[in-house]
């Protein structure tokens, strides 16, 4: 999970991370949406999203293609989801005795 979180904290890897999320592209059509940036330096980010497990790539030929690999992002969207479920229900019920003393003063006032 570690490796994943390192590998999406670059925004560059974020956006390549965007051009494979629903088919496979080729190297050189990924390569092609950065235009400042150089060809080998693509070809690393995309060799960090592989040995993160977060793209698969597949060689036909001379070509390379890359498509996401959505179980790769598992584990840490899991652990992201934690982030949110403890303090989300910490507030729902916060709401709720709100909601509740709000209704039983009301009822005590008649």
């Amino acid at each position: 999970m570690d490796e994943a979180l390192r590998a999406v904290a670059d925004p560059t890897r974020r956006a390549i991370l965007m051009l494979v999320r629903d088919e496979e592209v080729s190297a050189g059509v990924i390569a092609g949406h950065f235009p400042g940036i150089s060809r080998p330096a693509v070809s690393q980010h995309l060799g960090i999203l592989v040995a993160a497990g977060l793209v698969t790539v597949r060689r036909a030929g001379n070509r390379r293609y890359y498509r996401l690999r959505r179980e790769g992002l598992a584990e840490a969207a899991t652990f992201m989801e934690t982030m949110w479920s403890a303090p989300l229900a910490r507030l729902k019920e916060a709401a709720e005795r709100e909601e509740r003393a709000r209704t039983d003063d009301e009822e005590a006032r008649g």
